[in-house]
């Protein structure tokens, strides 16, 4: 960043910042736990002269400890966010399942609930596309949450969600359960560059084929270009010129390039929503019963809670933390 015209690209510039954010973010929880670990470890020397120093320190050492424990726990997320995509924004998708009216009615309250997570952390909401159902509801939702490490906190969230109340819907006020699935990938960067290295091209010219003039057919004007590491082969006979010819190659091998690139991304993307099955039983990640009784409960960490209004206000942290800590 001290670099003589580090500014003048912009672009560049404000992706080396985010580079530096996200490097301090893990450096400084460590070097914070060493230090409060230091000055504990002074203290205890103190407190081991005499009874007095020990009684006279007891409390120095305790509100030390509990310092320290809170910032173990910020290494710790470091540890829990250290994936490759989760400083990255996210993408989410949230569909209806099975349950009618209810599930479309459900699906909305959950795109509300996550609003009201992102506005807790910080996070920014742009609404991508939105079905609105018929009665009540939507039937789906794609919105982009910009923010640090908003896809290493939103993946927790990915999976079938599970309603369980009195349907306000229902004539006869009966206990309805209905289903809604949240789908969560990173937003990865649309500026694919492809890099040609010299020693990665094979070139070979030859004598241009088929009617063309008498110089055309007697030089070696045909150019053919081999991208050794991915095999992708092009050819131009079309210009007189042998230079003309290698420069159009060149411009075709680099889109095929880019094509295959583009295919590999898609790849990844795919990737990040796995098997999720079925909108309906058997499925759900977690569920959110209203009625007789009050609880949310996630399935895959058994992480409870009976404020149910909290959670449906975005209240989300300890349900994604207990589930990050599970999968590291």
């Amino acid at each position: 960043m001290a670099a003589p015209g580090f500014w003048d690209d912009q672009e560049t510039a404000n992706e080396v910042i985010g580079q530096q954010k996200r490097a301090r973010a893990k450096v400084g929880p460590i070097k914070k736990s060493l230090a409060s670990l230091e000055d504990l470890e002074l203290l205890l020397e103190l407190a081991g002269e005499t009874a007095e120093d020990a009684a006279a320190l007891s409390g120095d050492l305790e509100s030390g400890l509990a310092e320290l424990e809170k910032d173990l726990e910020a290494v710790e997320f470091q540890v829990m966010l250290g994936g490759e995509h989760d400083h990255r924004n996210a993408l989410l998708n949230l569909q209806a399942g099975t349950g009618g009216i209810d599930a479309f009615d459900w699906t909305d309250m959950l795109l509300r609930m996550y609003k009201r997570y992102c506005e807790r952390m910080g996070f920014k909401v742009e609404m991508l596309d939105i079905q609105k159902a018929d009665e009540a509801g939507i039937k789906s939702a794609s919105l982009l949450v910009k923010g640090d490490y908003a896809y290493g906190y939103l993946k927790a969230e990915q999976g079938v969600h599970r309603l369980v109340r009195i349907s306000p819907f229902d004539s006869q006020s009966r206990r309805q359960t209905s289903f809604a699935s949240l789908e969560v990938v990173p937003e990865l960067d649309d500026d694919i560059e492809i890099d040609l290295v010299d020693k990665d091209i094979r070139v070979d010219t030859y004598r241009a084929s088929g009617a063309g003039g008498q110089h055309v057919n007697k030089t070696d004007s045909a150019v053919r270009l081999t991208h050794i590491p991915t095999g992708v082969v092009v050819a131009c006979q079309n210009e007189r010129s042998q230079h003309k010819n290698r420069a159009t190659a060149m411009k075709v091998l680099k889109a095929k390039l880019y094509q295959l690139e583009l295919a590999k991304r898609e790849e990844e993307i795919a990737s990040f929503y796995g098997d999720r099955g079925a909108i309906s039983w058997g499925n759900q990640i977690r569920s959110y019963v209203l009625a007789p009784y009050q609880l949310v409960k996630d399935l895959r960490t058994n992480v409870e809670t009976g404020n149910t209004i909290a959670v449906l206000d975005g209240d989300l942290e300890n349900f994604i933390t207990a589930w990050l800590k599970r999968r590291k």
